[in-house]
């Protein structure tokens, strides 16, 4: 490894030695794993970086190309910054920046300071973008304007957030509320959206409300297609006197990878208990199905639990696409 990787190894990754280490040489191991880690923390900014500046287009391209013509609005900030901009004559790429400001101190005190430098740097780019590229207005169409709109601008924010930022400030704002008042993040935005579109409806008109409530709905499921993918997956935990067949079905029908945990079963009133293999493994939801009828056919009365999984990594599941 020559002098400029080894320095460079060593400020990024290895970081500095505590006094104890200081006069100590990095070890070929230690200087080995540090550039694997620089490797690894350079792609991945790649990747952030190109998810990130997709995002901001297709964001732009919204606003620009659909719902500015209309004057729809959005849910969240961007919703905020779209309906001051058709009341006023203040420029939209200026509100993104002015009313996102707080949202990213916030971000940096709640979620941490990697994520804020990122979400500062996707938003000023939005704001640069809306305000510098001209983009060709597509339709006049109402309901096209509300579904397409709404799609381009979940696309843009669905992208930014598996970049590691976010281009409204809405989710971090949810975050910090949950926190302090405990209720769920959810219903902090539906509650944020209901006083957004009301104000709507009063400043610009019930119809441009109900219209921007279906560029919300188009820009929510788009987020969430670009954020979970295509397949979503499911946790499904086994626990049967046939584990062992079953885990062999799994592995050899489905050619999924499993997890057994040693666990006590405990039935009857005075509580006995028995040593049990718990099976685990994750499959898609399209394999759900097949998954139930194999273990129905070894075992009927096995008790299966199932549950979402937002997202995988690495084992025997196959990598979607957009991966963070």
């Amino acid at each position: 490894m020559n002098r400029f990787l080894v320095q460079l190894v060593i400020q990024t990754t290895l970081g500095r030695k505590t006094k104890e280490e200081k006069g100590q040489r990095y070890s070929e191991l230690q200087l080995a794993k540090g550039l694997s880690n620089l490797k690894i923390n350079v792609i991945q900014n790649i990747k952030d970086f190109a998810l990130i500046t997709l995002g901001i287009f297709s964001a732009a391209f919204g606003f620009k190309g659909f719902l500015l013509s209309n004057h729809f609005i959005d849910g969240g900030v961007t919703g905020i910054s779209l309906l001051i901009s058709a009341l006023t004559s203040i420029p939209l790429y200026l509100l993104i920046l002015l009313i996102n400001i707080p949202f990213i101190i916030l971000a940096y005190s709640v979620i941490g300071k990697t994520f804020a430098k990122k979400t500062a740097i996707a938003i000023a780019g939005l704001a640069l973008v809306v305000a510098a590229v001209h983009f060709p207005i597509v339709t006049k169409d109402n309901l096209l304007v509300a579904l397409f709109g709404g799609f381009f601008l979940g696309a843009g924010i669905g992208l930014s957030v598996r970049g590691g930022a976010v281009i409204d400030g809405t989710e971090v704002l949810a975050i910090y509320l949950s926190r302090k008042f405990g209720a769920t993040i959810g219903d902090i935005i539906i509650a944020i959206n209901v006083i957004i579109f009301s104000v709507a409806a009063y400043f610009l008109s019930v119809e441009i409300a109900l219209y921007s409530m279906i560029t919300y709905l188009s820009a929510s499921k788009t987020l969430d297609f670009i954020i979970e993918g295509i397949e979503e997956y499911m946790g499904v935990t086994i626990i049967s006197a046939h584990n062992e067949n079953i885990r062999l079905m799994i592995i050899g029908k489905l050619g999924r990878g499993v997890t057994i945990y040693n666990g006590k079963r405990g039935f009857g009133k005075a509580g006995e208990t028995k040593d049990i293999d718990i099976i685990y493994t994750v499959v898609t939801r399209l394999e759900l199905n097949k998954l139930k009828t194999e273990i129905a056919k070894i075992d009927p009365s096995a008790f299966v639990v199932m549950s979402n999984i937002k997202d995988t990594k690495g084992g025997m599941i196959k990598k979607r696409p957009l991966t963070h």
